[in-house]
């Protein structure tokens, strides 16, 4: 599709005008009419307004013209999985597990490798080859090129470091000690938990980006402890395989 044809299908799946839409973006009515006659196509600052208005990526409202990769990791990008700034506009550079809120959340490319691997490997695809696949790979993305251009100091590195501590001084029983926290998207981890009145909750955003693990039971059995935090509170609850019957062990405020 086309960015003409783009733009008029995601206005009338918004139920908007063209005068309402030009209203939202800052133009004319007049303007929004060019757009979709393919007379002209919006600019630099008004693509990133239409981006956060409709949840797409510049990429998409221009008609895809490029494929997408994650610069950090490697990953194919889709609106699904674009990692977002602040403000919340796209970065179209990075996945929203390697790039979160402003933060960088790998700083370490053994770490990252790691967590692919664990998500990779397959009968197929053993662990091994996938581990030599990005040791290959990763190295020619952008951002481990610039990685030191782009390296924070240490700071988040300290933070996760003292949030660990935090975790561990929780003293749960049953629960080992916490050695490394992974970035994790929300929705993957946003489990309901039922209250004792037998109404259900969940804590989390599924749009947010938390760090987090999951640790097995000392004590053996079929539960596991999961562990998800940030910089306002920690949460370790226990469930069973894919997240079944999870219960809350710990809601800490920070």
């Amino acid at each position: 599709m086309t960015t003409k044809d783009i733009i008029r299908e995601l206005r009338t799946k918004a139920n908007f005008s063209q005068e309402e839409l030009a209203e939202k973006v800052f133009v004319t009515r007049q303007a929004v009419s060019r757009w979709e006659n393919g007379e002209t196509t919006p600019n630099t600052e008004t693509l990133k307004l239409l981006s956060r208005l409709f949840g797409v990526s510049i990429n998409t409202l221009l008609g895809s013209p490029r494929n997408l990769i994650c610069q950090c990791c490697g990953m194919p990008l889709e609106d699904t999985n674009i990692s977002r700034e602040k403000d919340g506009f796209f970065n179209e550079e990075y996945c929203k597990w390697c790039y979160a809120d402003g933060e960088y959340m790998y700083h370490d490319m053994d770490d990252l490798i790691e967590v692919c691997v664990a998500n990779m490997a397959s009968e197929a695809f053993p662990s091994e080859q996938a581990r030599a696949y990005l040791k290959e790979m990763l190295p020619k993305l952008d951002y481990w090129k610039k990685y030191k251009n782009l390296d924070d100091g240490g700071k988040f590195e300290e933070f996760k470091r003292k949030l660990i501590e935090e975790i561990n001084a929780l003293g749960v029983e049953g629960m080992p000690k916490v050695e490394k926290l992974n970035a994790l998207v929300g929705g993957y981890v946003n489990l309901e938990y039922r209250l004792p009145n037998g109404k259900t909750v969940k804590f989390l955003d599924d749009n947010a980006t938390y760090l987090g693990n999951q640790l097995e039971c000392e004590f053996g059995g079929d539960r596991c402890f999961g562990v998800v935090a940030n910089m306002d509170f920690i949460l370790v609850y226990t469930y069973e395989e894919n997240g079944e019957n999870p219960e809350l062990v710990v809601y800490k405020k920070r």
